[in-house]
C-alpha cells in the first residue's frame, strides 16, 4: 500500500525528471524561432518568432528530397528486418536444432559492435560488389545491424505466448507455417509494433552509414542535410535548430499515432501469469 506522502514523492521525481528531458527540447524550439541566421546557442526567448526559419531550413538543407529517401530507407529496413526478424525468432523459440544456443548468442553480438568498428571495411566489400551509392548501401547494412535486436526481441514474444494456444491450434490440424503466420504474429502484433517503431526510428536518424556509403545528392538522408547549417568556423543555430525539428517530426508524429501499441509492446513482458 503506497501512503500519500510517497506517492507525492513519486510524482515530484517523475515530474523533475520530465522537466529535465523536455527543457533541451525547448531549447531548440526557441532556438529555432529566433531571428537571424546564425542565432545563438544559448537558451534566450526571442523578441518575436521566426516562422520563416522553418522555410529556409527547408530549402537550404534539400529536404524535400533528402526526407524522400530517408522514407524509402526507413521503410525498406522496417519490412525486412520485421520478416527476417519473424522467421528467425521462430526458429530459435520453436523448433530445437544443434547449435541454437551458440547461433542466438551470435546474432546477438550485432547488437554490441559499434558500425564505427566495420564501416571502412564495409565500404570497401560493397564499393567491390558495385553497391556503393546506391539505395542496397543504405538498406543492407541497417536491416544487419537491427536483424540481432529483432530476433532477440520477437523470439522471447513469440515464447511468451502461451503452449496451450498453439498446441490447440496444432492439434486442428496446423503446420509450422500457419502456426506462425494465424497465430503467433497476430497474437504479438503489440511486440511487432515496437519493433517497427524502434527500427524506424534507428534507422531514420542513422548518420555515418548514410554519410559514408553514398555521395549521389538523390540518395543523401535527412540527418546528413543539417550539415548544411555548419561550416568550419560558423554555426547557423537559428536553422540548424529549425532543420533538427523537421528531421525529428516524422518519428515523432509515428510515436504520437502508435503509442499506445509501443507501450503495450513494451511491457507485454512484464507481467506474467
Amino acid at each position: 500500500m503506497i501512503t500519500r506522502r510517497e506517492k507525492a514523492v513519486n510524482y515530484a521525481v517523475l515530474w523533475l525528471f520530465a522537466a529535465l528531458s523536455v527543457f533541451p527540447l525547448a531549447g531548440v524550439a526557441v532556438s529555432a524561432l529566433s531571428g537571424g541566421s546564425t542565432g545563438s546557442a544559448t537558451f534566450s526567448w526571442p523578441d518575436s518568432l521566426h516562422w520563416s526559419n522553418f522555410a529556409e531550413a527547408w530549402s537550404r538543407g534539400h529536404f524535400s528530397h533528402y526526407l524522400l529517401a530517408s522514407a524509402v530507407v526507413a521503410v525498406s529496413t522496417v519490412l525486412l528486418s520485421s520478416v527476417l526478424g519473424i522467421l528467425a525468432g521462430f526458429a530459435f523459440a520453436a523448433f530445437d536444432f544443434p547449435g541454437r544456443s551458440a547461433l542466438f548468442y551470435l546474432m546477438l553480438i550485432g547488437l554490441m559492435v559499434p558500425e564505427e568498428a566495420f564501416v571502412i571495411p564495409l565500404y570497401f566489400d560493397l564499393r567491390n560488389d558495385g553497391l556503393t551509392d546506391t539505395y542496397a548501401a543504405l538498406i543492407l547494412p541497417q536491416v544487419a545491424q537491427s536483424l540481432g535486436f529483432a530476433v532477440f526481441w520477437l523470439r522471447n514474444a513469440f515464447r511468451a505466448v502461451p503452449r496451450s494456444v498453439v498446441e490447440a491450434a496444432r492439434i486442428d490440424g496446423a503446420g509450422d507455417w500457419r502456426v506462425l503466420w494465424r497465430i503467433l504474429v497476430p497474437t504479438t502484433r503489440p511486440a511487432l509494433t515496437t519493433l517497427a517503431m524502434l527500427v524506424f526510428m534507428w534507422t531514420w536518424n542513422a548518420f555515418l552509414i548514410p554519410l559514408v556509403m553514398v555521395q549521389s545528392e538523390d540518395l543523401r538522408t535527412a540527418p546528413l542535410g543539417l550539415a548544411f547549417f555548419q561550416g568550419a568556423h560558423t554555426t547557423q543555430f537559428s536553422l540548424l535548430a529549425a532543420a533538427a525539428i523537421i528531421v525529428a517530426l516524422p518519428v515523432v508524429l509515428l510515436y504520437l499515432f502508435l503509442q499506445r501499441h509501443f507501450i503495450n509492446g513494451m511491457l507485454a513482458g512484464a507481467v506474467k501469469e
